[in-house]
């Protein structure tokens, strides 16, 4: 009887002992596979950012182009991650810059975009991850600085 208690006692230690090691061996695993995915995350962010900066600094530049009262309305999607959208400069003063900030682990980063015309504007409500209109409009006052003309950026509301 005793010979039969101790089979069963080695068998369970055997097996506990197994699934330890292979506990012991899965975590790290698991662990790289929730970095690899929070990077991927993260460049997704970051390379639809970079499409959406893009798409507001050509259109920008085609409406200042064309000069007052020039103007379009464009769709843009804002991924997870945005923090804020600067337009001009970080101040949202008049500037050659749209630059969407984008938060991760790592910290914020700058996807920035040039526009060869002067933009100003204000974009920062629209973070929250999803698809808006934008109005790009070429003006002969710019809201933030009336002696100059520029290309005033905001969302439709």
């Amino acid at each position: 009887m005793e010979n039969n208690k101790r089979s069963k006692l080695q068998s369970s230690f055997e097996l506990l002992l197994t699934l330890s090691f292979g506990l012991a061996i899965l975590l790290p695993v698991v662990v790289i596979a929730f970095i690899q995915i929070s990077n991927a995350n993260t460049s997704l962010s970051s390379a639809e950012s970079q499409q959406s900066a893009s798409t507001i600094a050509s259109l920008a530049s085609i409406v200042g182009s064309e000069g007052p009262p020039a103007k379009i309305v464009t769709q843009i999607n804002i991924p997870p991650g945005v923090q804020n959208i600067y337009v001009g400069n970080t101040t949202n003063g008049i500037g050659n810059l749209i630059t969407f900030v984008i938060v991760s682990a790592a910290g914020p980063s700058y996807i920035t975009e040039y526009t060869p015309v002067s933009v100003s504007g204000y974009l920062g409500e629209i973070t929250s991850p999803g698809t808006y209109l934008v109005n790009i409009s070429a003006v002969a006052i710019c809201p933030s600085n009336p002696n100059r003309n520029c290309v005033y950026i905001t969302a439709v509301t």
